[in-house]
């Protein structure tokens, strides 16, 4: 297809996907953003975007997360003060001054707490991208006992644990004036003609969303950002055309459980039951992933091309068992019931990681051959 007819393709795609914004029950009007690209250079990143990027999976530390600066040790005693500020979404959290000065966002009260984490570490430790979110047990000076609720800063003292302390990935987000994230059927708009990531890659990052039932895909979950400096500089000036456009994840606390339209925390959000159930594919014969489209979301049984299966299923087989064991530890499992909003017990690491296995070896042991994925373009 030419680059015109492709742009204007998207640029339809791009129209249905602010009608579907709008018509979101969750929809909520944005700040304009602060350095807007106009919808043919969104464009033009997506077609070059990157999606992935070589690791060695099994010496990837889950346990840590990411290191560098802003990291934390897992279940870190940290202490903050309270930030009042306007947060968007359904989860609890609240925003809070480091002794550096650094503000970030704390989640708590909700199964999206161990998600995160889960979640998160994996993608990480398997080369995709998504930001960095660290457990923590943290006492913030000025929150009410619900912050979420209470979003003033008043003269108490509250530790929140567990708690889960978010650092965003590298990169700068790029955003068109009504437009952020991106949808999962903009996969396709990827061209690796044009230097973006080849199918087996895009295959697999859907596969993997199947894998741990991402609910809530809604663009906001996703963040196109911007890698190379000589895009936006220091000052947060746009200075060229950005070099290193990379897709990533950036919300992903609803789940391992099971995806669902309404999106219920206690069903979408580190649901054993509902997790270890689900099936990752949707028949016994096909390749189509398994996961309903909730009301928010853009991802529903995606088709998968056998490259894309054999990509994703060569990663996740090269995580060791003490890797996996360290993930649901991590994640602090053992503090969420088996099936939230019962009086049910917690499913312990070991059972978490046999369903981990057994949803692994659905994967691997799959052969799509013959099949075309719906998001080639090369």
């Amino acid at each position: 297809m030419k680059p015109r007819m492709q742009y204007i393709a998207h640029l339809g795609a791009v129209l249905a996907l602010l009608l579907f914004i709008t018509a979101t029950p969750e929809s909520k009007t944005k700040k304009t953003p602060k350095n807007p690209v106009s919808d043919e250079a969104r464009f033009a990143m997506i077609q070059r975007a990157q999606i992935w990027s070589p690791v060695t999976v099994s010496e990837m530390q889950i346990s840590l997360g990411p290191q560098g600066k802003g990291a934390f040790e897992p279940n870190a005693k940290v202490a903050c003060d309270h930030v009042e500020g306007q947060l968007e979404g359904n989860t609890p959290k609240f925003d809070c001054r480091l002794a550096d000065g650094t503000v970030v966002k704390v989640k708590y009260g909700s199964g999206e707490v161990h998600g995160e984490v889960l979640s998160t570490r994996l993608l990480w430790a398997l080369g995709f991208g998504a930001d960095w979110m660290y457990p923590a047990v943290v006492t913030c000076r000025g929150c009410a006992a619900d912050p979420w609720t209470n979003r003033r800063s008043v003269e108490e003292t509250h530790v929140f644990d567990p708690a889960v302390i978010e650092r965003k990935a590298p990169g700068h987000p790029v955003e068109t004036k009504k437009l952020k994230g991106w949808a999962w059927p903009e996969l396709k708009m990827i061209d690796r003609t044009q230097g973006g990531a080849p199918i087996e890659q895009r295959d697999a990052l859907a596969l993997l969303a199947v894998f741990i039932q991402h609910s809530d895909s809604k663009p906001e979950q996703q963040r196109l950002a911007c890698l190379s400096h000589d895009y936006i500089d220091d000052e947060g000036n746009r200075s060229g055309e950005c070099a290193k456009p990379f897709m990533l994840l950036n919300d992903v606390g609803q789940t391992f459980g099971k995806a669902n339209y309404l999106n219920r925390d206690n069903v979408s959000s580190v649901n054993f039951d509902g997790w270890s159930k689900t099936r990752v594919w949707d028949d016994g014969k096909s390749c189509v992933g398994r996961i309903s489209l909730s009301r928010t979301g853009t991802l529903e049984h995606p088709r998968i091309s056998e490259s894309g299966r054999a990509f994703l299923a060569g990663l996740l087989t090269q995580l060791t068992d003490r890797q996996l064991h360290d993930l649901f530890d991590v994640a602090r499992v053992e503090l969420r019931s088996r099936k939230p909003g019962s009086s049910e017990p917690p499913a312990t690491v070991d059972e978490w990681v046999t369903a981990f296995k057994l949803k692994r070896d659905e994967i691997a042991n799959r052969r799509c051959d013959g099949l075309t994925s719906p998001h080639a373009s090369d």
